[in-house]
């Protein structure tokens, strides 16, 4: 019995293997925007593609774990930006706003899920002047390409924000620390 990451994320990766995780990668293919389609409240969608993730890996006995995130502003969702101009707008968007992160994470096997968990981090992104923004992209473009919000918190874009409220995990994509605890749970991991 194995346990598969159904994500191409890299920083889902690295949480993984910095939390001496044995895996393998097998990325899901799931139509988000249907899913988008189908949930107005962003915990309940991140919650879905974490679990349509997690189930889109035909993984027999094996365990597959399926996540995601869903960035949001004053109730409005914003997808990873399409072009560093999107970015662009993004950002001066949620200056001097809350952003929420909404990270979610499932546990299937057998076709069924076992454990799922969402969790939501509150970011107050200080006021942004567009000198600011456009020497942030420089540097951060096309890496946070990949990222709901445009920003990667392990790097210069902790330079977004003022106040940061919740687990650092669930900001990098992955609510880790109840995923280990479902981990451990079903002795997939050490105990």
């Amino acid at each position: 019995m194995a346990l598969i990451l159904a994500s191409a994320s890299a920083i889902r990766r690295t949480m993984l293997e910095h939390a001496g995780v044995e895996f393998a990668v097998v990325p899901a293919t799931v139509d988000e925007d249907s899913e988008k389609a189908l949930h107005d409240d962003v915990a309940a969608l991140a919650t879905a593609l974490a679990i349509k993730k997690a189930l889109g890996v035909d993984a027999r006995d094996d365990w597959v774990i399926g996540s995601d995130s869903v960035a949001s502003v004053e109730g409005r969702r914003f997808d990873k930006p399409a072009s560093r101009h999107d970015a662009a707008e993004h950002l001066r968007f949620f200056s001097g706003k809350v952003l929420d992160l909404t990270s979610a994470a499932a546990l299937a096997t057998g076709g069924a899920v076992h454990w799922s968990h969402c969790d939501t981090a509150r970011l107050t992104v200080r006021s942004l002047s567009d000198a600011f923004i456009d020497s942030y992209l420089d540097a951060e473009w096309p890496a946070v390409g990949y990222c709901a919000g445009a920003f990667r918190l392990e790097g210069r874009g902790v330079q977004l924000f003022e106040r940061i409220e919740g687990s650092y995990f669930t900001i990098l994509g992955m609510p880790l620390l109840p995923l280990l605890g479902a981990l451990r749970e079903r002795r997939l991991i050490a105990t």
